[in-house]
């Protein structure tokens, strides 16, 4: 798999090199590179609810990546990293979304900080919750739904203590049907 980290506004350096590397190594074989930044789309903001549309962010990225190229192939995938409160219709919020099967996902920095939660900054766990959230959201670009198994990086997540308690690699049940 070809995997481009798309920053959306500003994401620190450590942070998109972490889930380069991250990726690397739990999509074994692939590559990732990191597109240019796109800023944060006006539209996907809705005021009354003072968050960001994550559906609209997604058809974003898709025409952003591909007119870098990024889906010549089947095997291409685009992340967008936003550091925006997401949401998506019908939830008070969400910590990605992509398509599934697709090319492209979204996640956000936003709730995974445990500052977030009025808990002291942990760059540490901060960068566990990312990259367990770009595994999560890159497996169901793979065709992956959500997994029962409470420790595979595929369960969903209602709260950050469930990110918390996965594991940031696939079940080997998961493993198994991963098509891309």
């Amino acid at each position: 798999m070809k995997i481009s980290v798309l920053p959306i506004g500003e994401i620190e350096e450590n942070v998109l090199k972490t889930l380069q590397d991250r990726l690397i190594k739990v999509f074994s074989g692939s590559t990732c590179k990191i597109l240019p930044n796109l800023a944060v789309p006006r539209e996907s903001y809705n005021i009354v609810r003072r968050q960001y549309n994550s559906t609209l962010i997604l058809h974003k990225i898709l025409r952003f990546a591909d007119s870098f190229g990024t889906f010549r192939s089947r095997e291409y995938r685009a992340l967008g990293v936003a550091d925006v409160d997401l949401y998506a219709e019908g939830l008070n919020f969400v910590f990605g979304e992509a398509q599934c099967p697709g090319k492209a996902a979204v996640i956000s920095l936003y709730r995974l900080r445990p500052e977030f939660y009025g808990a002291p900054k942990d760059e540490g766990l901060f960068l566990e919750r990312a990259v367990k959230e770009a595994v999560h959201e890159l497996g169901h670009t793979l065709g992956l739904r959500h997994c029962t198994n409470p420790l595979c990086v595929m369960h969903f997540s209602l709260h950050i203590g469930m990110t918390d308690r996965k594991q940031a690699e696939f079940c080997s049940s998961c493993k198994m049907n991963v098509r891309n």
